[in-house]
């Protein structure tokens, strides 16, 4: 019976869960070299001076068909045929994955390059498109007998080893926006592989077969069986085989920096400083591409088998010394092939995380198989869509997956990462609350972190030690950290100070007093320090307003042209005598109202010709005076006589002369040019007399 339960379980194969590694664990900031599985862009502008990875364990069980209650499934008289509930279908499928991640260790090449070297030992069981009916027929307790209707099916399994270098480097950074890539060379050693695949595989199991103690099988289809070893012989002894390839992983990370400012110290001779220590991104996106790669087996078998066959004694497939002899017994030799390659899960990672503040995040990742579901001699991982809250911190960080699994469904789980020690699953929720979970899973590991300090300010002085010229004394920013000096010891720092090696007062920002000009007057007094001029004008020339040559301070017309025997003001074309005479026989022929001031019309052609007269000498002065004779109080001749004055000058400004060429008085009675004793001598001293002004 033995070699038929080999049959039996290449058919219905080993039924696993998710073969992801490290469930929730690989969003943290501060996974370190473990995250470089995930991208290895990871490891560069990291929160790490370095990360050593001591030993990293993550398992996975579980599948499509069997659902239990973890719990329950523990107890001793759990039957897990009666008990579990079952979910058959002509498509159940699985998976299994163990992943050690063993010694690893990633550091800083520069500012912006990182390089992580890491050993990894990993085991992976697919098995898809199995008969969940099939698992009844077999397990059924009234009958020995069974009838497997399997169809097509697919199980491969294989196990191996890596050891990869990566390399990582920032790509962009500008302002808000940020982006790094990263690549990692894998060296794999194969270590050890077998599958099994069918088409139109029947099997049909009598118990009383060909006599009461020897059973028989009818079988049909078509078998493919590829091994490495004949690891089934009982007395096989593990060695390693002889298969080695190569892998690689790519992947990029892109960062939107909106405050980006606020993680930079800007320096005054360089490049700003970016807070290391710090995580800098509102979001984050990440895409990769993993286990790009195949080993190659060189000394493993492929046979493929037309099994064909009835009424088969039970002894025969006992009697083989392993599975394939007992094949060849049966059915005799299929087609062989040596040496084959299997391929890696390759598959495709998209990841977005979030930042709603600096302790809490949001991740949501996808990932999705770029093996077709049965494709031959290549192991598979389920597509997963994961989202995951998280605290995050230096020293410790817990998170929360709720994960949508391909052939598990819904799962959820816990994690945290304190110091050194990081555990968590990513089905652990579901596992314990439901009595129908279809997978579980536990990841554990130790590591040595050596985390990117706060950037040192020594002397205290706002400038971190990293920018500071002088990290040991206090000084400000804009003289990198240093304190300003005072060369030429005259009160004045250096910074302020513009002759800095040449003393000078305050007042003039550490310079002497220059004179530009000169002048003999110090700029420091001269109000014209760039034009000389005499010290009694403080420094500067004297003004020439008019620009006649005569200067302001001598210039008794200052906004006027004139002449400087003038004193700056214009000659002035005066009457001759003989006009001033005319002009004086005109103006006392002007006649009054009697007693008033009014002047008579008959005036008026004498006082144009007057107009005329002072027309021709528009730059001269005239006063006009008023006189009476005795007649009358000296009050009221006064009067009289101020009044006919400014009446004529009224006239005079009325028709053209300049009212400021003008000037009205009376003297009343008090200059007469004829005896006021005779009426002859009074009308003579009743005048009006225009004289010009010298």
């Amino acid at each position: 019976m033995k070699k038929i339960s080999l049959v039996v379980l290449l058919l219905l194969g080993s039924f696993g869960a998710k073969a992801q590694s490290y469930v929730g664990f690989l969003t943290d900031n501060y996974s370190g070299v473990n995250s470089v599985i995930a991208n290895p862009a990871n490891i560069t502008d990291s929160r790490f001076k370095t990360d050593i990875n001591i030993v990293g364990v993550s398992a996975f069980a579980g599948n499509d068909y069997y659902g239990v209650n973890l719990l329950d499934a523990l107890k001793d008289d759990y039957d897990f045929d009666l008990d579990a509930k079952k979910s058959p279908s002509t498509d159940n499928n699985a998976a299994i994955n163990l992943d050690v991640m063993g010694p690893a260790f990633m550091f800083n090449l520069t500012e912006t390059s990182s390089l992580a070297i890491f050993t990894r030992a990993r085991s992976m069981v697919n098995v898809t498109e199995i008969n969940g009916e099939t698992i009844d027929n077999v397990d059924d307790d009234t009958t020995d007998d069974f009838v497997v209707n399997e169809g097509d099916f697919t199980t491969f399994a294989q196990a191996w080893a890596e050891v990869g270098v990566t390399y990582a480097r920032v790509l962009m950074n500008k302002e808000e926006h940020f982006l790094k890539g990263g690549l990692t060379v894998k060296y794999l050693q194969g270590g050890g592989t077998a599958y099994a695949y069918g088409k139109n595989v029947t099997v049909d199991y009598d118990a009383d077969g060909t006599n009461p103690t020897t059973g028989s099988l009818d079988t049909t289809g078509e078998l493919t069986y590829g091994y490495y070893d004949n690891f089934d012989n009982d007395d096989y002894d593990y060695e390693l085989p002889d298969a080695s390839g190569f892998g690689a992983d790519l992947g990029f990370v892109y960062e939107w920096r909106p405050d980006y400012r606020d993680y930079q110290t800007e320096s005054v001779n360089g490049p700003a400083y970016n807070h290391k220590d710090q995580n800098k991104y509102k979001l984050k996106i990440g895409l990769s591409i993993t286990d790009i790669g195949q080993i190659n087996y060189k000394e493993g078998t492929q046979e493929v088998f037309d099994i064909n066959g009835a009424n088969i004694n039970e002894d025969d497939f006992d009697n083989g010394d392993d599975f394939a002899d007992a094949l060849e017994n049966i059915y005799g030799i299929g087609t062989v092939t040596n040496g084959y390659k299997v391929k890696l899960p390759t598959a495709v990672h998209l990841n977005a995380d979030y930042s709603f503040t600096k302790r809490f995040f949001l991740n949501l990742n996808t990932d999705f198989s770029l093996i077709a579901k049965g494709k031959e001699k290549a192991s598979r991982i389920a597509n997963m869509v994961s989202l995951t809250p998280r605290f995050e911190s230096k020293w410790f960080s817990f998170y929360v997956p709720v994960s949508l699994v391909q052939y598990n469904g819904f799962q959820a789980g816990a994690g945290f990462r304190a110091g050194p020690l990081y555990i968590g699953s990513g089905s652990v929720i579901t596992a314990l609350a439901s009595d129908n979970t279809k997978g579980a899973d536990v990841y554990a590991g130790l590591k040595v972190p050596v985390y990117q300090g706060k950037p040192k300010d020594r002397d205290n002085d706002g400038v971190i030690d990293k920018l500071d010229g002088c990290p040991r004394e206090a000084g400000p920013a804009e003289n990198n950290g240093c304190p300003w000096l005072d060369s030429d010891v005259d009160g004045v720092m250096d910074n302020e100070d513009n002759c800095p090696e040449v003393a000078g007062p305050k007042e003039n920002k550490g310079c002497p007093w220059g004179d530009t000009d000169n002048d003999g007057v110090l700029d420091n007094i001269d109000i014209c320090p760039k034009v000389a001029g005499p010290v009694e004008n403080s420094g500067c020339p004297w003004k020439d307003t008019d620009n006649d040559g005569v200067a302001d301070k001598f210039d008794e017309c200052v906004d006027v042209a004139g002449t400087v025997a003038n004193k700056g003001c214009p000659e002035v074309v005066v009457p001759t005598v003989e006009v001033q005479a005319t002009l004086n026989a005109y103006a006392k022929t002007i006649l009054f109202n009697s007693g008033k001031s009014s002047i008579k019309t008959e005036s008026n052609k004498v006082l144009a010709e007057i107009v005329n007269i002072l027309g021709e000498y528009p730059d001269a002065k005239f006063s006009i005076e008023g006189h009476t004779d005795s007649s009358g109080g000296d009050t009221l001749n006064q009067r009289l006589s101020d009044a006919r004055a400014n009446a004529v000058k009224a006239y005079l400004v009325k028709n053209g002369v300049d009212e400021f060429r003008l000037s009205a008085i009376g003297f009343g009675e008090t200059r007469p040019i004829a005896t006021n004793a005779t009426s002859a001598g009074r009308a003579d001293n009743r005048r009006v007399e225009i004289n010009l002004v010298k």
